[in-house]
């Protein structure tokens, strides 16, 4: 059985899941209101798929 934690979404706030891909070192956090989704290695903390509709890379950069 997944253990699926509920954590805030990065990108709107609303409440988000975070749980352990079966079988695997991945952790994927995903937000079904606005569509985010963070696909991370738990081991060596990179970043495998990311997707977070409405944030630009330019707005990113100029933080």
């Amino acid at each position: 059985m997944n253990h699926v934690t509920q954590v805030r979404c990065p990108n709107c706030g609303s409440h988000a899941t975070r749980d352990r891909v079966k079988n695997t070192s991945l952790i994927r956090t995903q937000c079904r209101t606005c569509d985010y989704l963070l696909i991370t290695c738990n081991e060596t903390g990179r970043v495998i798929e990311s997707y977070a509709p409405g944030l630009s890379m330019v707005s990113l950069v100029n933080r």
